[in-house]
């Protein structure tokens, strides 16, 4: 059973426990997911995002190779490192369509997801490969607006053939599951919502995406237009 490793702070939580009046240890603690959670498969993808980043040169090039090949097979964390890595190498414009692409495939997978919890770490990704790559993009607004749409109409025509529950672990349901070791595991609470209903989540995350860019490029261009 493969570990995740999981902040501190969210342990804290899991256990309605406050840090207050305590100092907070740094580091990480390592869970063991069980039941359905230790099914998740995310291999694939942790071993590319570790070539991506601390790969040799030629380990980089290949998991770029791959990824470009195949993009279905590999989940949204991914694609956020390889805009990351694309857009530090110089290709800004390639490396922010991969993070728009990974943004929405990221924001797809927690509307589907059933651990309201879970969801959050979309924010987390985002917020940790975003600034460079939102400054590139609002310096032009109909770049940005071309991207979007062009990310969208990737992600409609691109299959889904990565463990979509990925995001599962970051939830504290998964944390809660590798607690008690010494109990006997509990069944999973449903992972993810109803099949039947993902066309529709998918469709509308794609609507909201496009929605909240423009009116990111609206606001953007009123105040542009205020200020002159």
């Amino acid at each position: 059973m493969r570990e995740h490793v999981l902040p501190v702070a969210m342990l804290f939580v899991a256990l309605g426990i406050t840090a207050t009046g305590r100092q907070a240890v740094a580091g990480d603690v390592a869970v063991a997911p069980r039941g359905e959670y230790a099914t998740i498969d995310t291999r694939l993808a942790t071993e590319t995002i570790q070539a991506l980043t601390n790969g040799s040169a030629e380990d980089r090039q290949k998991a770029i190779d791959q990824i470009k090949a195949a993009p279905d097979k590999y989940a949204p964390p991914v694609l956020y490192a390889l805009g990351s890595v694309l857009f530090q190498d110089g290709k800004k414009d390639e490396g922010s369509f991969w993070f728009l692409a990974g943004f929405l495939r990221a924001a797809f997978d927690a509307a589907r997801c059933a651990d309201l919890s879970a969801r959050e770490a979309v924010a987390v990704l985002t917020q940790q490969y975003d600034k460079p790559i939102k400054q590139y993009l609002l310096q032009d607004l109909d770049k940005l607006q071309a991207l979007v749409l062009q990310a969208i109409e990737w992600d409609r025509s691109t299959p889904y053939h990565y463990d979509h529950r990925w995001i599962n672990l970051h939830g504290m349901d998964a944390i809660i599951s590798g607690l008690d070791v010494a109990a006997s595991p509990s069944p999973s609470p449903p992972l993810s919502l109803p099949k039947e209903q993902w066309d529709d989540i998918a469709e509308k995350t794609r609507a909201e995406f496009l929605a909240g860019f423009q009116s990111i490029v609206a606001s953007r261009k009123k105040h542009d237009g205020q200020g002159q």
